[in-house]
């Protein structure tokens, strides 16, 4: 008798978490199929992806992403990130960006003690999170590091992030 289970064994629970994420930036094809996948398995509301140039006919994004650009609701926005940031915070939406900044607060102790939805802002691969982005984020928060490195790859944060704000 096989122990591990299957995907059409597995039950699962759709839930909506009222979270979006902007993509501010991200333009690698595995890492837009990563969050793809991850934004599906933790219940994301939206994807939205903003100065990048998204190719969802990729073979890397499709294969990364394993059919989660169907089941994903997504935008790739012509406008600037600033402005669909102040678009939804003029509609009360939080802004929590990941991202190590000055007034970052770790993710272990974060709570923003609101049901508010939420934006979850992540940068670009090699910059992150913009100065003119933080400067309009509720909050700013950050993964604690236990290694030399000081950063970790835009989806796999971005899995322990929305892990934690779920």
């Amino acid at each position: 008798m096989a122990l591990q289970l299957s995907h059409n064994t597995v039950v699962t629970t759709k839930v909506d978490h009222k979270i979006i994420v902007l993509c501010d930036g991200v333009s690698s094809p595995a890492n837009i199929g990563g969050l793809f996948r991850i934004c599906d398995a933790l219940g994301v509301s939206k994807l939205i992806f903003c100065h990048a140039e998204i190719d969802l006919h990729s073979s890397r994004v499709l294969r990364t992403a394993r059919n989660t650009v169907k089941t994903v609701p997504f935008e790739i926005s012509t406008e600037d990130s600033l402005q669909v940031i102040t678009t939804y915070k003029k509609n009360d939406f939080q802004v929590i960006a990941l991202e190590l900044a000055k007034d970052s607060i770790s993710i272990k102790n974060f709570s923003s003690g609101t049901a508010r939805p939420t934006i979850l802002v992540i940068g670009n691969e090699r910059n992150g999170v913009s100065e003119k982005i933080l400067r309009l984020t509720d909050h700013n928060v950050y993964i604690p590091m236990h290694g030399k490195n000081s950063s970790m790859n835009v989806v796999q944060a971005t899995a322990i992030a929305l892990y934690a704000l779920t």
